[in-house]
C-alpha cells in the first residue's frame, strides 16, 4: 500500500431525517483484515497460557439484555457525551452507534466524542462499533476540514476501478484516524429510475456491471483498512420514486428481474466477502405483499440468506425514517424484522426509540414469540465481526487534518477533480 501505509504510521502516531442517509467467510488474501487476532498478540509470556475466549463463551456469559443491545445501532442527540448517550451504553449495552453530521463540529470535537463514547463501553463485554454513512459526495459526516471525496457517480465516469479501490482505503484511513470502524457505504443501488429522489449521484451508475466494477473495489479498500463497509440498499434503492426517509417506495419488480438487474452487485459483493448489508425500507409487493424488505421473511431470509448464500451480518436501515415510522408502530416493526433475520437493527435518531426498541425485543424473547436461538445467532454475527476487525475500545488521538488532506488529494489526482 506504499504510501498510504506510511501515512496511516503517521496519524497513528500523532494519533435526519432530511439527511441522505444511507460475510462472516473470511475475506481474500489480499485484504489486510485477519479473522482474529494473532496468538503473538494475545499469548503471556508464562509457561502457562489461559486461551483468549471463544466467541461462543462470550456469548454465553452475557445476559439477554446484553445481547439485545448488541443488536441495536442507535443515534445520538448532542456533539458531546451527554446522560442519555451514557445510559445507552451503560444500562442498555447498545452494540453500536451511528453518527450523523450534527454529531459533528470539527476534528478535536470529533475525535473527543468517540473517546468518550469508548470509554463508557469499556464496561460492556464487547467493543462498541462507530459507524457513519461516508460515501462521498453530498453523503459524508467527516468534519468540514477534510476534503470531500467525489460522488460515486463521479467516480463511475471516470472509467477507472483502481481509483474506486484507491478511494475505498482512503476512506478507511480517514475514518481509522478518527477512531471509527464502520462506514455505511458504498452504495450498491443501480440508478435506473431517472425520478428517484434519493439515490442519484450516490450510484456509480445505471447498469448493474458498472455499479459492480467500481462498488466491490471501493468495498474491498475499506476493508483492507480495517473498517466494515457495510453495502446498501438491499435489495436495490435504484428504481424507487419515493424517497424512503418521508415515505415508504413501493417497487413493482419481480424476482426475474431482480435477478437480472438490482442484485447483480449485491451477489458480486457476496462473492467479493462482504461482510454485512444493509436492508432498504422498500415495499415490493410481487414478493411480500404486506412487509417491506426490511421485514420481509422472503427477503431477507429466503431471497438473501438462502438463495444468494449470503453469510455475514443483516442490518436494517434506520428504523425512524418515515417509510417506517409512518406506516408501521417502530418496535413492533423491529420485533417483526428480527423475526424476519435481520441481526441488528438501526434506530438512528432519538435514544427513547431504541430503548423502546429494547424493550419490545425483551418481551418478546421473554414471551417464546422470538426464540433464545435467534437472538444467539445474531450476536454471534455480530460477534463474528468484530472478532475478525479487532474492534477494541482504545482511545485515539487528534489526527493532523492536512496530512488527511494531502492524502485525498494524492488519491484523487486521477480523477482532475478538486
Amino acid at each position: 500500500m506504499g504510501s498510504l501505509g506510511a501515512m496511516i504510521a503517521l496519524l497513528s502516531g500523532c494519533m435526519s431525517h432530511n439527511e441522505a442517509k444511507p460475510s462472516a467467510t473470511p475475506i481474500p488474501t489480499k485484504v489486510a483484515v485477519s479473522a482474529t487476532p494473532s496468538p503473538t498478540q494475545t499469548a503471556a509470556p508464562t509457561p502457562t497460557v489461559t486461551p483468549s475466549p471463544t466467541p461462543t463463551s462470550v456469548i454465553d456469559k452475557m445476559t439477554l439484555d446484553e445481547k439485545l443491545g448488541q443488536m441495536i445501532f442507535a443515534g445520538i442527540d448532542d456533539y458531546t457525551m451527554n446522560e442519555q448517550a451514557r445510559q445507552l451504553l451503560v444500562t442498555y449495552h447498545v452494540g453500536g452507534i451511528i453518527l450523523y453530521k450534527p454529531n459533528v463540529k470539527d476534528t478535536k470535537q470529533l475525535v473527543g466524542l468517540v473517546n468518550e463514547l469508548k470509554t463508557a463501553n469499556s464496561v460492556n463485554k464487547l467493543p462498541l462499533w462507530i459507524g457513519v454513512d461516508e460515501e462521498g459526495g453530498r453523503v459524508t459526516r467527516l468534519p468540514d476540514e477534510i476534503t470531500k471525496t467525489p460522488t460515486s457517480q463521479t467516480v463511475g465516469k471516470s472509467g477507472k476501478t483502481e481509483v474506486a479501490h484507491n478511494i475505498g482505503q482512503l476512506l478507511g484511513k480517514e475514518l481509522n484516524a478518527y477512531g471509527l470502524n464502520m462506514d455505511f457505504a458504498p452504495d450498491l443501488d443501480i440508478n435506473s429510475n431517472p425520478k428517484n429522489p434519493v439515490i442519484g449521484d450516490r450510484s456509480f451508475g445505471a447498469n448493474a456491471s458498472l455499479v459492480s466494477s467500481f462498488g466491490i473495489p471501493m468495498m474491498n479498500g475499506i476493508q483492507e483498512m480495517k473498517v466494515a463497509p457495510v453495502v446498501k440498499h438491499f435489495p436495490g434503492h435504484g428504481d424507487t420514486s419515493v424517497d424512503s426517509h418521508i415515505g415508504l417506495p413501493i417497487v413493482q419488480n419481480d424476482l426475474a428481474r431482480l435477478r437480472k438487474i438490482e442484485l447483480v452487485p449485491f451477489a458480486d459483493a457476496i462473492k467479493h466477502q462482504a461482510d454485512a448489508i444493509m436492508v432498504a425500507h422498500i415495499l415490493l409487493p410481487k414478493i411480500d405483499t404486506k412487509y417491506p424488505a426490511s421485514m420481509s421473511k422472503a427477503i431477507m431470509t429466503d431471497l438473501l440468506r438462502k438463495e444468494m448464500g449470503f453469510q455475514g451480518l443483516i442490518m436494517t436501515d434506520d428504523m425512524t425514517m418515515g417509510a417506517i415510522a409512518e406506516n408501521y408502530e417502530m418496535a413492533e416493526a423491529a420485533v417483526k424484522s428480527v423475526l424476519a433475520g435481520s441481526n441488528v437493527v438501526m434506530v438512528g435518531h432519538d435514544p427513547n426509540k431504541a430503548i423502546a426498541v429494547l424493550a419490545a425485543l425483551r418481551t418478546a424473547v421473554q414471551s417464546g414469540r422470538i426464540p433464545m436461538a435467534t437472538i444467539d445467532q445474531s450476536v454471534a454475527q455480530v460477534n463474528k465481526l468484530k472478532s475478525k476487525y479487532q474492534l477494541t475500545d482504545t482511545t485515539v488521538k487528534v489526527p493532523d487534518p492536512k496530512l488527511l488532506n494531502a492524502e485525498v488529494q494524492r488519491v484523487l489526482a486521477p480523477l482532475n477533480v478538486k
